[in-house]
């Protein structure tokens, strides 16, 4: 047995009895074959497995797995796990007590694997009461660009970071909503590794460099959604991007039908994206090959098979800020605008847009009780189906109106720092991803707060006074 192992092994007894603890795990790697070694915050069991040969398997065979008992480890772990397939490495987050941090990260050998993983695994009962959580995991390595300038094309901007970043892949530019000569002042940087992409973001840090003389937005681009193949061998409906705004859903479905009249069942246009459904699914991948490209109204069209969200496996890692539209329940592009962050100032009121036309905000609303007599009726209705005089919070006035423009719910991502002080500051970014004009589509206001309510009302507010 490796020293390391033994080091590994012992370096964790401190909440069941250290030579139970040691004796466990060294049993696992003597039955198993696989080493052990602890460094940086987290254990790694494998990696490769005992007579591994080549390289590492590909994105998408590693899965993650939250809400583990503290005191479990990998001898409990890894027999749960071998239940799916073969592990090319497990990963265990821990604390300097000894105990594990409550998540860990399982690598498999095949896609297949990891995906049965989250398929049987997912909510398993891992001991009495306690259910873990199990969902795909997936270095990042896509990088959005903020605040590009517009008239920017693709080949400029790819040059550009390759100018100045190493492992560019390729850069993903979208045509601005209005102007399809014009880009929409953001682009995705895909680089070949998580690695590479990690060393760009610190290499792009705003204030080192400014590409055009621009002072450029960076961070992690939100994490696409992976969904299993058996679930994609169903889908028929398509994601059709870079309509015009005139577009009509009438004009859509006829242009989508020239190539088999008939096969279409209805489209749902949101800006300058729809979803277009179709009878059978054979006539919706025909449909995709035969429309990828083609020219509507003067733009040219992208048409891609729509990802439905896969509810079972909601529960998931927390990202730096999912988006996903969730029109229909299907996935589509993230959609992330630049903009100049302004300041927040207090209004006497708050005045929105519903359906392109202005409102007032929500006025006082009269806050009283009043007692459920016997026999009284209850009908249950939508929240979206009331008026804004029954809506008292900015959060929820904002949720209401993103419904009323067809737009999916607010995301608030939470950030925070440190006062002078030593007082845990706070501060939501809101991102609404199905904004496809010319405005931003995040918001985030330039006022920390103490508690966790008043920020995400300061940031609903602040949203509300934007759009």
């Amino acid at each position: 047995m490796h020293e390391e192992n033994k080091a590994a092994a012992n370096g964790c007894g401190k909440i069941r009895s250290g030579a139970q603890n040691g004796a466990a795990l060294l049993a696992l790697m003597e039955k198993t074959g696989y080493s052990m070694v602890q460094q940086n915050g987290q254990r790694k069991f494998g990696g490769p497995p005992p007579g591994w040969e080549g390289p590492p398997p590909p994105r998408g065979c590693e899965v993650f797995v939250g809400k583990i008992p503290r005191d479990m480890y990998e001898d409990e772990l890894v027999p749960v796990f071998e239940r799916a397939g073969k592990i090319y490495e497990l990963r265990l987050m821990m604390e300097f007590s000894g105990e594990n941090r409550g998540y860990a990260f399982v690598m498999y050998t095949t896609k297949e694997e990891a995906q049965l993983a989250i398929k049987i695994l997912n909510n398993y009962e891992i001991r009495p009461g306690k259910f873990i959580g199990v969902c795909v995991s997936l270095d990042n390595c896509r990088l959005f660009i903020g605040a590009i300038p517009k008239d920017k094309k693709k080949e400029e901007i790819l040059n550009e970071m390759k100018k100045v970043t190493e492992g560019v892949v390729d850069v993903i530019v979208y045509p601005n909503a209005t102007d399809k000569t014009k880009n929409r002042g953001f682009a995705f940087v895909e680089y070949e590794s998580h690695r590479a992409a990690a060393m760009a973001r610190r290499r792009l840090i705003p204030g080192t460099f400014q590409p055009w003389g621009h002072t450029i937005q960076v961070d992690w681009a939100d994490p696409e959604k992976v969904v299993d193949e058996e679930t994609m061998q169903r889908v028929k409906v398509l994601y059709v991007r870079n309509l015009m705004i005139s577009t009509t859903e009438d004009k859509i479905k006829a242009e989508f039908n020239k190539f088999k009249p008939g096969v279409v069942e209805r489209v749902k246009k949101l800006r300058d994206y729809a979803f277009v459904h179709f009878f059978h699914r054979e006539d919706a991948v025909a449909a995709m090959s035969v429309m990828n490209g083609k020219c509507i109204d003067g733009a040219s069209i992208e048409v891609t098979l729509a990802k439905p969200v896969n509810k079972e496996s909601s529960w998931k890692q927390h990202f730096n800020g999912q988006i996903s539209p969730s029109s229909e329940n299907l996935l589509g592009f993230p959609n992330k605008e630049d903009g100049t962050q302004k300041s927040l100032g207090k209004p006497a009121s708050l005045s929105v847009r519903l359906n392109g036309q202005h409102s007032p905000g929500p006025p006082e609303v009269e806050r009283s009780t009043y007692p459920i007599f016997p026999g009284i009726k209850l009908t249950p209705i939508s929240m979206y189906s009331l008026k804004l005089s029954h809506f008292s919070s900015a959060v929820m006035h904002l949720d209401y109106f993103c419904h009323k423009n067809s737009w999916a719910p607010p995301e608030y991502c939470l950030y925070s720092t440190t006062s002078q002080d030593g007082k845990t500051l706070l501060v939501y970014k809101v991102l609404i991803s199905s904004i496809a004009d010319d405005s931003q589509s995040y918001f985030m206001p330039e006022k920390l707060c103490t508690t966790v309510e008043d920020a995400k009302e300061l940031a609903a507010q602040f949203t509300l006074l934007h759009l």
